[in-house]
């Protein structure tokens, strides 16, 4: 799987709340296998825009889509219980 550049904002967001590392770990898995289940990756609701999250840490989540068969892009990185 090919994941494209995080935009520096995501980049920005996730170093200042010191997730920067838990989140490059974190993509590393899921490039390696976007399918694991501590991941928990799942599909946004409404499934028609085919919207995907995966877990950062307990409290942050990934939001991403697909750009292609197996072409990734990153959204966002957000609070999971806001």
């Amino acid at each position: 799987m090919i994941l494209l550049p995080v935009h520096p904002e995501i980049l920005e967001y996730v170093t200042r709340r010191r997730l920067l590392r838990t989140f490059q770990k974190q993509c590393l898995i899921f490039i390696a296998d976007s399918d694991r289940p501590g991941l928990h990756t799942e599909m946004l609701e409404p499934k028609h825009l085919k919207i995907h999250s995966f877990r950062v840490n307990k409290k942050y989540r990934a939001i991403f889509i697909y750009r292609g068969p197996d072409v990734v892009e990153i959204l966002d990185v957000n609070n999971h219980y806001q």
